[in-house]
């Protein structure tokens, strides 16, 4: 069975941005104790080369407490090493899955997945910068994947804010493979080619995400984005589209 973390890993990436960068310091946003829960929705491609979108609702997460987390980038874990500039920890995160529906007949459809996540943020010179890597253990393709993120918040106002953020993923053998490949019993039963992709950078993002602060408690975020394969991985026979489009709309409240 398939199986992928990049759209919720990249996703959650961002929904987690937008949810800490609306305070004056996004540094004391994310150090202090918080809780942070929000409702929205977002547009998507069904997986990463996908022809169609899908209209999700997107519950958010953002929780701190001492050397304990949750939110939706890193999932649940702890982080021993936190200050106003590093912080370090260690984490389970969900890897989601997609529908037989939703790729060429003939190609497995995708499991979700849990996998074992550690990870770094550096926070300096009003840059944000993270580098995790995440292990796939139950189920799904139990590959590796590294993903490497930089933003930069801008606070227009006391109550808007911009966050633009770049970002990449390079993943293993193992997980292209059986992302994007197409096995020799799956090429014959789908009509497509046989397909190997082996290991790499497989895509490249960026992103916008605008943050207006209703009240005290309340904040209103918009992200809109594009994600572009590259390598291998772009000439899958499972890609139709090698750059698609993304956004969301989230409405969250600081407990």
């Amino acid at each position: 069975m398939r199986c992928s973390a990049t759209n919720r890993a990249h996703l959650g990436a961002l929904i987690f941005a937008s949810m800490t960068s609306t305070s004056a310091s996004t540094a004391d946003a994310q150090e202090q104790d918080h809780i942070i829960l929000g409702v929205g929705g977002s547009v998507a491609p069904t997986y990463q080369g996908a022809k169609n979108d899908r209209v999700l609702p997107i519950p958010a997460i953002d929780i701190k407490q001492g050397p304990f987390f949750a939110n939706l980038r890193n999932g649940v874990g702890i982080a021993p090493i936190s200050t106003d500039v590093v912080t370090i920890g260690a984490s389970v995160n969900f890897m989601q899955g997609y529908r037989a529906r939703d790729v060429p007949y003939g190609v497995y459809a995708l499991s979700d997945g849990v996998g074992a996540r550690i990870f770094a943020t550096i926070r300096a010179a009003g840059f944000v910068a993270t580098i995790g890597a995440t292990k796939g253990v139950l189920n799904g393709t139990k590959g590796a994947i590294v993903d490497a993120s930089v933003s930069y918040p801008i606070q227009l106002s006391s109550e808007f804010s911009l966050t633009p953020t770049f970002g990449a993923t390079w993943a293993d053998r193992r997980h292209n493979d059986r992302y994007f490949g197409v096995t020799p019993i799956q090429a014959l039963t789908s009509g497509l080619p046989q397909f190997d992709t082996g290991s790499g950078v497989k895509d490249i993002s960026g992103t916008l995400t605008a943050s207006y602060r209703l009240t005290d408690r309340i904040t209103l975020s918009a992200t809109g984005g594009v994600t572009s394969l590259v390598g291998a991985m772009k000439d899958s026979p499972l890609v139709f589209n090698k750059t698609q489009p993304f956004g969301f709309l989230m409405l969250t409240y600081r407990m």
